[in-house]
């Protein structure tokens, strides 16, 4: 008796081990790519370069490209969770070099009105007779 009772436990030790294998392979196997994930950082890195950031913000921007590449090749190498991870970080590059391009314009912008406003205040000091 107690070793028909071993026996039906060791049997059902391997049994739960096999079953427990297969869900976990079926897990990993079972993972999708991130494809939105990945849409969503070409869309950035798209939108960043129509923000000239490869002339304000090119560190940033190559940064992008080369993990949306790693994220390319994780997925073929059916590594979803660093795919999505890099795509991830892929987007926010992209996101971070359209902001910096964003920032040096308006910069740029400021800084042309300052001196418009300067070229105007010396011209109107000129015309009242007042020296600049």
């Amino acid at each position: 008796m107690n070793s028909s009772i071993q026996i039906h436990q060791g049997s059902l030790v391997r049994a739960s081990l096999g079953l427990a294998a297969l869900v976990l392979l079926a897990a990993c196997a079972s993972t999708p790519p991130p494809t939105a994930k990945l849409q969503a950082a070409r869309e950035a890195i798209a939108t960043a370069e129509q923000a000239q950031a490869g002339q304000f913000a090119p560190g940033e921007l190559s940064e992008a490209r080369m993990k949306i590449a790693s994220a390319d090749s994780a997925v073929q190498t059916q590594n979803m969770l660093s795919a999505a991870r890099l795509a991830d970080e892929s987007n926010t590059e992209a996101t971070l070099a359209t902001a910096k391009t964003a920032d040096v314009k308006a910069h740029a912008v400021n800084a042309e009105m300052q001196q418009s406003n300067s070229t105007l205040i010396n011209e109107l000091q000129r015309s009242d007779g007042a020296t600049p």
